[in-house]
């Protein structure tokens, strides 16, 4: 987890530089797809979410503040993406929609939100121990599975999968202890992200 790296690619986006996009892209859409895929079940539609994040990501980039989660903010951008597609997938089979979500893009306050709550889950995960830190980085940022992570880090997989769990659990009590707190929307995306 780099954020000096995505801080960078963030300033060079304003400039409308194509090379940081395509290494924002190289760097995330494997675990964005995944994200995506958790929901739909579908891997047309999660390629098409996923595409229409990215663009929203140049669309949108002038609206990101360097400073806070570039995975955040596209993590959550695909959550309201997927909730979306779910909700049009509900209403066309005639069940009665019943998810509380807004649809709508993320506008400024939102995004600001989106990066307060980010900051607090980074700064959670930056008071891990070193080896758990990288294992909750590749297993949730950067989507690899157990056995990926296992391998990168010269561990075993059930190794990966208890320092995963404890990681787990430790963020979520520096989250709950936090009297800002997440507003229940990002909490279902936490648990969410974090299941």
């Amino acid at each position: 987890m780099n954020l000096e790296e995505d801080k960078g690619w963030v300033y060079r986006l304003y400039s409308g530089d194509v090379t940081a996009f395509d290494a924002i892209y190289h760097k995330y859409h494997h675990a964005i797809y995944r994200n995506i895929y958790k929901f739909t079940k579908d891997e047309d539609v999660s390629q098409d979410i996923m595409q229409d994040i990215f663009i929203a990501l140049w669309e949108k980039r002038m609206e990101i503040n360097p400073d806070k989660s570039l995975s955040g903010w596209l993590f959550v951008l695909s959550f309201n993406r997927s909730i979306s597609y779910l909700r049009r997938k509900l209403k066309e089979t005639t069940i009665v929609n019943t998810i509380p979500f807004d649809e709508a893009e993320p506008d400024i306050e939102s995004i600001q939100l989106i990066d307060d709550q980010y900051y607090l889950l980074y700064e959670a995960i930056n008071q891990l121990s070193p080896q758990k830190k990288k294992v909750f980085t590749l297993c949730k940022l950067e989507g690899k599975t157990y056995e990926e992570a296992a391998e990168k880090l010269n561990l075993s997989k059930h190794t990966v999968k208890e320092y995963l769990g404890n990681a787990v659990t430790s963020v979520k009590s520096h989250i709950n202890s936090n009297p800002v707190g997440l507003k229940a929307v990002s909490v279902i995306v936490f648990c969410y992200w974090c299941s």
